[in-house]
Order: structure tokens, then sequence, then C-alpha cells
């Protein structure tokens, strides 16, 4: 007996799966049709593939009706779209009294305005790079809290590059937070970790422009943690604004042993920079003001005077190389407009804009190979790139090779940062900081300091090279073996003391012990250096800004060093291969 009662007996023929062939749908039960009669025949049964679709044209003819009703869709929205764009009306009161309201809480921007009246965004300038004004990379260095952000904001505000209304917004937010002096310096500093503790982390980034000159604005930070920014920002300028705070307390923290004023200057100079202008900050301060606000001379004077021995030991010449200024970041005095004889009857000279307008460019080397460091990379719809061109010229659409992993990419686009925002060029020239769009790699197949060559003159990385190193500071003796951290242009890699191959006389520059056991602070020493990983450098007599490196350990500059001879064993390997095949 079955389970059901009401159930029809197993019928094993009722359904039988074939592969293409769709399950019949569920239907009601038909009502029973009554029996026909002995002598009359009985229908022919329709076949069940006549009935029923398969499952393949079933999908087909669904996927063809969601294709049709998504068009449809398409179609009326665009309709929709065109008749919504023809009715706006730039005339309509109540539209333009909403835009001006989103301008005016600053959530609108002029050429944004423009864009939502005319429906077209902005296309990106081309430019000429022949017709645009010289270029100067500039970075401001120096201690911590010594008014670099602040400088670099005003000098953005001065010259047009930070709106009115931007600036009031940074005021009110600045006061809520009783930081009513960090205003301008909000300006480079963007992060709110830097705006909550007021200390620069990374090398802020902005552009303004003079009559005479464009230039790229290198805000580095001052705390000592953050040096390796300070050196990547120090590697791309042609000219440092070392920025001294005058206030009594201030100048002596930063000059003293540990302070930053002394290594920034050191590492600038290290970096390449050839021009240095020394900015006596916070002149208006009042621990150092005289009655009626007037700038003390003999602070100032007692100050210069601290800092021009050091600077010539440095390297400097400090007839054509360094000049002094007095200024005040907050209030703008002596940054654009010269002081107020006023309030500083002793100073005659130009303003620090002025200043900078009149110097000439650094040497442009457009003679060399090509050589392009990367200082920092992103992902905008593609992988891009920025730098500081070192030697020669790019154009777009050429085929570039990367070092030291050998990938070949293309040159897509390349843009300069210009007062207007980015300009798009043919062709960049030697000492433009810019940025361009590669195609052959992605984002996270490079690394700061790789090198962008042609491939007929490329830079042949390196793990090996003799270099002289000073020793500028550290604690104990330093011996074959020891391992530090190397900055070059823009990369960061560890190297160890591999031979130390003899210590130099100080007056004659030879030298005088060959082959020591240990160096020591103060000492020229020559060394044979072993990179951890490839690196793409260049021998200081032949590429200068490729051939000088930088020391650093458990956070402190423990020497400064040049690039005699590079050395590649598989070179030695083979040659004495030869040798020996010849014999």
């Amino acid at each position: 007996m079955p389970l059901n009662p009401g159930s029809s007996a197993f019928n094993p023929g009722a359904f039988t799966f074939v592969p293409g062939q769709a399950f019949p749908a569920a239907a009601a039960e038909p009502a029973p049709a009554p029996e026909a009669a002995p002598d009359q025949p009985k229908p022919p049964a329709a076949p069940v593939a006549a009935e029923q679709e398969s499952w393949e044209e079933e999908a087909n003819t669904d996927v063809g009706k969601e294709a049709a009703a998504v068009e449809a869709v398409t179609e009326k929205a665009a309709e929709l779209a065109v008749e919504e764009e023809e009715a706006i009306d730039e005339n309509d009161p109540e539209l333009k009294a909403e835009l001006e309201k989103m301008k005016a809480e600053g959530l609108l921007e002029d050429d944004e305005l423009e864009e939502i009246k005319t429906g077209k965004s902005a296309p990106i300038q081309k430019a000429d790079p022949k017709t645009l004004k010289r270029h100067i990379n500039l970075v401001f260095v120096g201690h911590v809290d010594a008014g670099k952000s602040t400088i670099s904001g005003h000098i953005m505000y001065l010259s047009g590059m930070v709106d009115e209304r931007t600036m009031e917004k940074y005021e009110r937010e600045a006061k809520a937070k009783h930081r009513e002096s960090w205003k301008f310096a909000w300006c480079m500093d963007t992060t709110d970790e830097e705006r909550a503790k007021g200390k620069t982390q990374e090398c802020g980034r902005g552009v303004f422009e003079t009559s005479a000159k464009n230039y790229t604005i290198l805000d580095a930070p001052g705390h000592k943690n953050f040096v390796p920014h300070m050196i990547g920002g120090a590697s791309q300028a042609d000219v440092a604004v070392l920025v001294i705070s005058v206030r009594k307390g201030e100048f002596e923290a930063g000059f003293d042993r540990g302070g930053q004023s002394r290594e920034h200057a050191v590492l600038a100079k290290t970096a390449g920079v050839k021009t240095l202008i020394v900015a006596i900050n916070k002149m208006d301060d009042p621990s150092v003001c005289l009655e009626g606000g007037i700038w003390d001379e003999e602070r100032y004077n007692e100050v210069k005077s601290i800092l021009e021995p050091f600077l010539k030991q440095t390297g400097f010449n400090l007839k054509q190389d360094v000049y002094f200024l007095p200024v005040s970041g907050f209030t703008g005095a002596n940054l654009k407009i010269p002081v107020d004889p006023k309030l500083c009857p002793w100073y005659g000279g130009p303003s620090l804009l002025e200043y900078l307008d009149g110097l000439e460019p650094s040497q442009r080397f457009f003679d060399m190979p090509l050589r392009f460091p990367i200082a920092d990379k992103y992902k905008d719809m593609g992988t891009c790139v920025m730098g500081k061109l070192e030697s020669g010229t790019i154009k777009t659409g050429e085929t570039l090779v990367v070092l030291p992993n050998k990938t070949q990419v293309q040159v897509e686009q390349i843009f300069i940062d210009h007062k207007d925002g980015a300009v798009e060029l043919d062709e960049a020239l030697p000492g433009d900081n810019i940025k361009m769009k590669l195609k052959g790699v992605e984002e996270e197949n490079l690394r700061l300091g790789f090198i962008l060559c042609r491939k007929e003159s490329m830079c042949r990385p390196c793990r090996w090279f003799d270099c002289t190193v000073q020793i500028l500071d550290y604690p104990t003796i330093i011996c074959a073996g020891y391992s530090c951290v190397l900055h070059i242009h823009s990369a960061i890699e560890e190297c160890t003391f591999f031979k130390l191959m003899g210590i130099l006389d100080k007056k004659t520059r030879t030298i005088k012990d060959k082959n020591p056991k240990f160096c020591k602070q103060g000492d020229s020493v020559v060394v044979r250096m072993k990179m951890h990983r490839p690196v793409c450098v260049e021998k200081y007599k032949d590429f200068s800004q490729m051939g000088r490196f930088m020391l650093r350990d458990q956070g402190n500059t423990i020497g400064i060093g040049i690039i005699n001879e590079l050395k590649w064993p598989e070179d030695k390997k083979k040659s004495d291969e030869g040798g020996a095949a010849g014999n």
C-alpha cells in the first residue's frame, strides 16, 4: 500500500533527464478526461521536445528580455537627462542663489561653477616648456617649530595661491582649537594628524609664481623622526631656505648638539643645494623685540655670528652661496614686500621673494644621459611617478627603461605644477619637477630611488663601490662589518662597511694610514661599501648629483660621502675566466 493513498502509482517513464532539456514546469493536476470509446482510436501524444524549450534557449530568451529592458531604461534616462539639461536655466534666480550659497560656503570653486553652467569639464592645459617662466625648486629646512610651514603658507597666500575665503576658513578652524598662529601653516600641513600636533610629518608641496619665475615649494619636516622625508625634499631642491627662530631659547635648542638646524644645513649641502638663504624668523617676538616693536639688531647679529663659521665649515661660500635676512613669517614682514624701515631701520636689503627673483637658475644638464630618480609614486588612472629630472630631456610617447629591474615603460603624459593647476608638457627639461603617467609597469613594482633611463644609455645598477666618508657624529669606533642606512638621491638602502681602505690626512687629503682596523668621529676614511640591494649611482666626478650620499643610524646622521669608483665583481670574474680559457 503506498504511503499516500491518494497519489498515483510510480511511473518510471513520466520524465527522463536529458542534457540540454529543461525540467517540466510544475502544473496543476488536470481533471481526469472521460475514457474514450473502445472503437475510437486515442490521439497521438505530443513529443516533450516540442512542448519544452532547452535551458539554453530559455536562458537566452531571458537575457534578451533583460537587455531589452535595460536598453529601454537607459534610453529613458538619457531622454530625462537631456530634458533636465535643457531645463537648466543659468538665469534662474533660485539656481543662481543656490550656487552662490554653495560658493560662499566653500563647497564650489570658480572652475567648478563654470563646469556646472556649461556642462563640460575644463581640459588640462598644454604648454611649451620653452615659453614657461624659469623654474626653481625651493625647500624650507630648519629646526622643529622654527616657522617653516608658516612662512611657506604665508608666501602661498601673498602670491594668490590661497584665496581669502580659504584663509578665513583656516583661521576659524585654528581659532576653534586655540591655535590662531597656525592658520598659515595649515596651507601646507593638510593632514589631520599634522594639524592636531602642529608638526609637519611629510614633505609638503606647493606652487606659486612671481613676475620673474615659477617656484615649487617643498616644506620639509623639522622633527628628527622625519629626517628621511627632509632628505627626499632637499634632494629635489635648487635653493634651500634655512629658517632660524631668533626667539631666546629656541635658537639655542636648534643649534646645539642634537638640534636640527645644524643637521639640516649639512644635509642640504650634501643633497646638492648650491644656494642657502638663512631666514632669521620671529623678529617680531616679544622676547627679542625692542620698545615700540622695533626689531633687535643686536640679537640678529648675535645669531648671524654663530651661524657663519659653522656654514663655512659645512662647505658653503659665505660671499657667494649664503644670504642672511630678517623676516616675520606670521606677519609676512620682509617676505614679499621689504620690511617697514620703522620696524627695522638697520636692514635695507631685498625681501625674500625679491632676492629669489634675482637669483640665477642653477646649471641644467641638457647634454648628459637621461636620469630621472623616482621620488614618489601613486595610482591615478594608471601608474604615476614624481621627481626632479636631473639630466636629459623626456618626451611624451617615448619608451624608457626602469632600473634596476629593467622594465620597459612608455611615457603617456607629462605634467608640471603651475599656478593655474597641472600643465601638460610634450617635453620636460632638466631641473623640472614633474609628474609622469607610465604604461607598462604597476605601481607596486616600483620603489623610491628607481631610475628612468634610455635603453642606449642606461645607468648600470651596482652593489659595490669605493667611497670617501666623513664621519660626523658617532659615539664609538666603526669597524669593517658595520651596517647603516644610506641615502643617495631619492633612494634609501641598507649598506655595510665591507673594508676600511685608509684614513685621509686632513691637510693633504692623501692616505696616511692604510687598512686601519677602525675609524672614529672626525675621520675622513676611504671605504669599500657593499649595498644589500643593487642601486643606480654614478661616480661623483661624472655626475655629482648621483654620486654623493648620507649615512644614518638610529635616527642620527653619522656621516656624508662621495663615490670614487664603482665595482662589479661579475666583470672581474668574467675577465678571470676569459684569461684562464686563453691560457
